[in-house]
């Protein structure tokens, strides 16, 4: 099975605005979200996407 065009994880500084089937990062500072969007974007080979100042998503294309 080949998987393709999913968000593999998501990764934010508000737990309030996040919900659903993805792995939920939840950071402390943006520092500490830009770090682990990073680590994460090359630990599952996806690309990673920032919709906002408080939340990234990591995608497979």
């Amino acid at each position: 099975m080949n998987i393709e065009k999913v968000v593999l994880s998501i990764i934010t500084t508000n737990k309030q605005k996040v919900s659903g089937g993805a792995p939920i990062f939840i950071c402390e500072t943006k520092e500490e979200m830009d770090k682990v969007a990073a680590n994460l974007e090359a630990i599952i080979d996806g690309i990673s996407h920032a919709l906002s100042d408080e939340l990234y998503i990591i995608v497979k294309h």
